[in-house]
């Protein structure tokens, strides 16, 4: 399996205790910051759960 980039567009202020938890837990802290996760179903699993929030691409 590859990689995935995961880049935080957009902000998580109004948003649910659960989903600021994954954006933490994907390592995303500020706009804009880009971080690479192997590509298996955990990390595309909270990557759903927060994908109006974020974006991402293979690397």
């Amino acid at each position: 399996m590859g990689k995935l980039r995961v880049k935080k567009v957009r902000s998580a202020i109004n948003r649910t205790a659960r989903q600021k938890k994954t954006l933490e837990s994907l390592g995303l802290r500020k706009m804009n910051q880009v971080v690479e996760h192997d590509d298996n179903l955990v990390i595309k699993g909270m990557i759903a759960k927060v994908q109006h929030l974020v974006s991402v691409e293979e690397a």
